[in-house]
């Protein structure tokens, strides 16, 4: 009965999700590092493809970037790829020290 009175007086929970916005201006110079279905790493930088072992993957972002920490890194994983596999790379990269991380996404249609 005390569930029954209390029930409708909880007011359900609202997320506020972030939306995704346009950017200013494109950076310059950008890494990105793709993670594929089969989730194999390449670091796309120019016109340069790397394929890359899960444990390279910092100090490959590190090398690219070339000392210069202001270059930001842009992960794109293929929607089939698990989040842990993505969390995991980001987490790899925030540990090695590498500040400007973001995700790469698709607006809806």
């Amino acid at each position: 009965i005390i569930f029954m009175v209390t029930a409708p007086m909880i007011t359900p929970s609202v997320v506020d999700l972030p939306s995704v916005g346009k950017a200013g201006k494109q950076p310059d110079r950008v890494i990105q590092i793709v993670i594929a279905k089969d989730e194999t790493l390449e670091l796309k930088q120019q016109s340069k493809t790397t394929k890359l072992g899960k444990s390279d993957v910092a100090s490959a972002v590190k090398t690219a970037q070339d000392g210069d920490a202001s270059v930001p890194v842009v992960i794109s994983a293929d929607r089939n790829v698990k989040y842990e596999s993505v969390v995991k790379v980001m987490d790899t990269l925030q540990r090695a020290g590498i500040q400007r991380v973001g995700l790469s996404v698709q607006l809806g249609k």
